[in-house]
This record gives C-alpha cells, structure tokens and sequence, in this order.
C-alpha cells in the first residue's frame, strides 16, 4: 500500500516537471546557454557601434568582416562579414561549421517576357510567368537530395543536371545550415550587397569560430586595416581539395592528374568571388509570385507527411522581409515590422536562428523592449536612429547613433529604445533563437498593460490618474509611436 501511495504521489510531480520542461522549452529557457564557451558569463560595461575593419579583395567583388574578437560578438557567439559581389560574379562554393543567415542589403527587380529559353538548352517554355525576382543566383547542396533540375539533353555531351537553385533580390533572407555547401552569382547589371551573420555559438558548431571552409579558390590577402595581420596569418582560406596529395585526390575524383593540376592551382589568384565573363549557363525556370505561394502550399503538406530527409529536399531556403506587403506590424505613419521565425521559415528550427525587419518614419519612437530568450544584432540598412540600451543595474551601456551599415549587439534582457532621427531609419536585426521573443514595455500587450493600476501606483508613487495615463496613453498602437502628425501620408517602400 505505501509503495502504491508512493507511485500515486510520484506521478503527479513527473507529469508537472515534464509541463515546465516543455514550457521552458518553448520559451527558449533551459537551452544551451548563448555566451561564451564553457558557460562564462558576458560581462558587458558598454556597447558600440561597429564597423567592417577589414577588406579582402577578390577578382569580381571583396568581402569586409567586423571584428568577430570583439566582445559584443564573443558574447553574443556571433561572426559577421558585408560581402558585395560585382556583375557576373561568381562566390566560389563553401561550406561552415556554423549556421548563417544572409539578408540581401542591395539587388533590384527584373521583368521578364512571358517566353524564355532555357539558356543553350534549346528548350522554349511558354507560361504566364510575369516577374524573375533578383540580381542574384544562389543555390544549396543538400546532402541526399535528388538533382531535380535538369535539361533534356542531358545524355548528350553539354548536358547538365543539379539541384534546385533559387533567384534572389533585395530584401531576401538566405538560409545557409551547418556543413551545407552553397554558392551565388550575380547575374544582374549592379552589385549585389549582402550581410552575412554566423551563429558560432549555435550546440550544431563542434568546433571552434573558424566558420568558412572552401571548396575552390583562395583568399587573397587582406587589404590594410585593423586586425589584417592576424586574419592573414591565421585565418586566410584555401581550398580544402588543395591539402589533399595529388595521385589520391585524381584517384578519389576518378579523372586524370592534369585535371587536379588544375583544381589545386596554386597560382589562382582571383580569390574567393570571380569573374564569369560570358556568364552562367544555369538551367533555371522562372516563377511567378502566385506559382511560388503555391509551391509553399505543396512543400509545407510533403513536410508533414514525408520523413526528415525529404523535408530537407523540398524545404525552401529563402525567405523574403523586405515586401511592405508581408509586415507582422504596419502603421503609415510611425513603421512597420516583420518578423522571421520557425513557424513562417522552417528551416530556421535546425539552425537556431531567426530574424526581424523594421522601419521607423521620421521622429517616431519605438516601444521600449527587451529580447526573451535572444541575442540581437542590429544592423542599419537605411537613415539612422538615437538608440539607448540600459543593462544590468540600470546602467546605460549605449547611448549614440546607429548609422547605416553600422550594428550593434544587443543582449537579452537589455532594455532598449530607439528613435528615428529626421529621415527615415530602416534595420533588420538577426536572432539568436528560431522563435524569438520580446517584451515590450509599453503599448498594447506590453508590460505595462498587463499590471493592475494599483501595482503601478505603489511601484512609482504615483497618482492614479497619472497611473492610468501610463497604462493607456499609447491606446492601441503595438510598437511604433509616431511624436507628431505626419498627416495621410502612405509608405511607398517595397
């Protein structure tokens, strides 16, 4: 009997346990912690507003990497490079040991005849296609998957086939997950610009930050500037098939020396991102807006009926944020918010990873806040905003400007406030956690409205109207306050 009684009692305490663990689970607590290595805490006494303080140089473009040292990104277990890749620029393949996101900070839109060829395929498909998105080609090799793309020539010599590969433009977000091998062109008339965030810290890295790994070419030496010594000597890239020795190299590739000759080359001096001259030859079908809402449908129904690997192969890696039209939160006279997590990108569940989008208006505030269960890195796209950020102790650890293409590290649980100044400021901020959250203090469903009058009274000693004022002065707005009256005029991005 007091053994039954025992199991009685026990069970109940097994079954709240296994409730908090989900909940903890679901919030983003009781997760490997997001500091350094070995659980040392960030000591934070204050923040800045970086910049890129180094350049290395390649053939058709260069890449700028800010100080991954820095202890704003050792706390924060991130590594973050600008990469601008000029027409017909090819960023040779690669692969990390980390799990990145690539928000594309510059590209354009190209309309396209409802005819196309397929390129020297001789293949003419005549749909209603109306719009390729994109100055850029990116495409991912998924371990597995079937190369669904292919030409109808493809026994005959000058026949290809490979996996998917997706067009891209301003606004998108690029998902690349760990040990995934990827490349990019840019098949437009301007450069394509984009930032690239590495979540190093992610429990998917085994190893250490070194975060790139190359499938051909080389890094060119880094150009003058802070830290160019320390990453020429320790971090410059070569391709991994260039440590390998040659007869077992032509061996394992089953093609003749000559061949690995050329593949090792150690005279190539174009760097990671080179020059196509006469450009790609991709097979590469166009897609309306109204086909690819359609294909998300089809994928997302695969997903929950095929096993892991084929969600893998189906899954889509590129998500756009930058369409006014996709907003979370809009108001035409203070902004708008977009916000990127698991549920709309799923991808972003195996990579730990999420992202947000924003604009301000002119002399609008944002609500203040604090990240949940997230890292933030903001990085400023457009115009520039006065930002305070208050930490521990109540101690202002930023108080400055933050001006376009210039981040910041924001911890979690920092308060922050920003205020766009006389022009329009325009941000996205990548996410340490695939569902990231905030709690915002004031605003509908903020802090502030969730606590009865009278608590508010007692913690600032204040009167009740006064209370009451602080409660519900902001009515029904979320998240942007606009200061003053900017009358009926709409927002024209896109």
């Amino acid at each position: 009997m007091a053994s039954s009684a025992l199991i009685m009692l026990s069970f109940p305490l097994c079954v709240s346990l296994l409730l908090l663990h989900c909940a903890q689970a679901q919030l983003g607590f009781g997760q490997q912690e997001t500091g350094q290595p070995g659980g040392r805490r960030c000591q934070i006494e204050r923040l800045s507003a970086l910049e890129p303080t180094m350049r290395v140089p390649s053939e058709a473009g260069f890449t700028e990497y800010v100080d991954q040292n820095h202890e704003q990104f050792r706390c924060a277990g991130v590594a973050v490079h600008r990469r601008t890749i000029l027409p017909r620029g090819l960023l040779l393949p690669s692969y990390s040991n980390a799990p990145s996101l690539v928000y594309v900070v510059q590209g354009s839109i190209i309309t396209c005849p409802r005819s196309f060829v397929l390129f020297d395929y001789g293949v003419t498909v005549r749909r209603r296609w109306s719009l390729l998105a994109g100055t850029g080609i990116a495409g991912t090799v998924i371990p597995g998957c079937p190369e669904t793309y292919q030409s109808f020539q493809q026994q005959r010599e000058g026949g290809d086939e490979h996996q998917r590969i997706h067009s891209f433009h301003e606004g998108d977000i690029i998902a690349l997950p760990v040990g995934v091998a990827h490349w990019c062109y840019n098949n437009g008339e301007a450069p394509v610009v984009a930032i690239t965030v590495s979540y190093t810290s992610s429990s998917a890295n085994q190893l250490d930050r070194q975060h790139r790994f190359l499938l051909a070419g080389r890094e060119r030496r880094a150009q003058q500037g802070a830290h160019t010594e320390e990453r020429s000597e320790q971090q410059k890239a070569v391709s991994l098939l260039n440590g390998f020795e040659l007869e077992l190299l032509a061996e394992a590739l089953g093609v003749d020396k000559e061949v690995v000759r050329k593949i090792q080359n150690p005279d190539d001096g174009r760097g990671e991102i080179v020059r196509v001259d006469r450009g790609l030859q991709l097979l590469q079908p166009l897609q309306r807006i109204e086909e690819q809402e359609r294909q998300d449908g089809d994928d997302i129904r695969r997903r929950e009926s095929n096993g892991l690997e084929e969600a893998f192969c189906t899954m889509d890696y590129k998500q756009n944020i930058g369409d006014t039209t996709l907003s979370d939160q809009y108001d035409p006279n203070a902004g708008r918010i977009t916000v990127l997590n698991s549920r709309k990108f799923p991808v972003l569940r195996f990579m730990q990873m999420g992202a947000v989008r924003g604009s301000l208006r002119p002399n609008t505030v944002g609500a203040p806040y604090w990240n949940i269960n997230t890292h933030g890195i903001a990085y400023a796209l457009n115009g520039s905003c006065q930002m305070q950020v208050v930490g521990h102790q109540g101690r202002t650890v930023f108080d400055g400007e933050l001006r376009q293409g210039q981040l910041l590290v924001i911890p979690p649980q920092f308060v922050v406030i920003t205020k766009a100044r006389s022009e329009h400021y325009e941000w996205v901020s990548f996410k340490t956690h695939d569902n990231p959250m905030v709690s915002q203090i004031v605003g509908k469903a903020s802090v502030f409205r969730g606590m009865p009058v009278e608590v508010l009274i007692n913690s600032y000693r204040i009167s009740r109207d006064e209370a009451k004022r602080l409660k519900f002065n902001r009515g029904n707005l979320m998240s942007m306050f606009p200061l003053e009256s900017h009358g009926n005029v709409m927002e024209t991005e896109t």
